[in-house]
């Protein structure tokens, strides 16, 4: 997949800021295009290697954008006990509330959600090729980014509680080593009738997880060896020191399938958010958007690709 992101330790820069890792997006974009229904699919399969290549230009923003970082979270426990229950879920009243700044400071991806939601529906209406495959990537992302319980807290990265690392360690380095045994079948994609509300839903839920994924390092560590905690681990042409394969699967033991639940729940709602805004922009028909159809080498590899994703399984990739 091109390179996977990097956790660096002690003197190389700490880069905490990714979201899932390179590795993890490109997989949630790609197979979400497996939930959509026969008259979307034909659509996002013909462009399938470019959402796939894009499900990680939000990140990239943020070397050139500095407003793109608070797209990708909402420190909610900034807002105190049950922020759920305080946060107004439209942004007018939000920023009535809180000031606009303060949201933007303390992160937007709920209400980035659903910008991009209606900037989709808006491409569908236009049948504009290039807005509908970068807004369904951007989109994507940032559902995705909903679903790490670490984007939901203020301690995103244990640097609060003397666990720095463990973010690249939950959403990157345990999905590179593991993430080819999980199952990813969801089902098709579902009508979502409120986009704003069902962010809020996964914000929620990504944030009752918050306290599980630091509780559980914070345990770990206690009874690790201290000398297998990290290794020298290839990425790409170069070896950089990382948490070791023996800790992040005792970790990955400890969280029970937590990773495989959410990057699940991921795949489905970027799906069911896509075909809800194709619903709501008339149901355009896409094929008359198909550029460059598909030859019979690369339809024969989708097909293998999407009987493989049907029996919970997945083709591994080389990028």
């Amino acid at each position: 997949m091109k390179q996977f992101y990097r956790l660096a330790i002690g003197s190389i820069l700490l880069l905490t800021f990714s979201s899932w890792g390179f590795f993890a997006h490109y997989r949630i974009g790609r197979l979400a295009v497996f939930t959509l229904p026969r008259a979307m699919s034909g659509f996002y399969k013909s462009n399938i290697e470019y959402l796939t290549e894009h499900a990680i230009s939000a990140d990239k923003r943020r070397y050139v954008d500095s407003t793109e970082a608070p797209h990708h979270f909402l420190n909610a426990d900034h807002y105190g006990k049950d922020p759920f229950k305080r946060i107004p879920h439209n942004w007018y009243d939000a920023a009535a509330k809180y000031t606009a700044d303060t949201l933007d400071k303390y992160g937007t991806v709920p209400w980035t959600i659903q910008y991009n939601y209606y900037k989709l529906v808006k491409a569908f209406k236009a049948h504009d090729t290039t807005a509908i495959l970068n807004t369904s990537a951007n989109l994507g992302h940032y559902i995705a980014d909903a679903h790490v319980p670490l984007h939901l807290t203020q301690n995103y990265n244990g640097q609060l509680t003397n666990q720095t690392g463990i973010h690249a360690l939950w959403e990157s380095r345990i999905p590179e080593l593991f993430s080819n045994q999980y199952n990813y079948y969801v089902g098709k994609a579902r009508y979502i009738e409120n986009p704003l509300t069902e962010a809020f839903k996964i914000c929620r839920s990504s944030f009752k997880s918050v306290d599980t994924v630091l509780r559980f390092e914070r345990m770990l560590n206690k009874t690790f060896p201290p000398d297998k905690k990290y290794a020298m681990v290839a990425h790409g042409k170069k070896e950089i020191k990382d948490y070791s394969a023996a800790y992040a699967g005792a970790y990955h033991k400890m969280l029970k399938g937590m990773v495989e639940r959410r990057m699940r729940s991921a795949i489905l709602e970027v799906g069911s958010y896509w075909y809800s805004a194709w619903v709501d922009a008339g149901q355009p028909d896409l094929n008359k958007l198909i550029k460059q159809p598909m030859d019979n080498t690369e339809k024969d590899k989708i097909q293998k690709e999407e009987a493989l994703y049907r029996s919970g399984k997945v083709l591994v990739l080389v990028k």
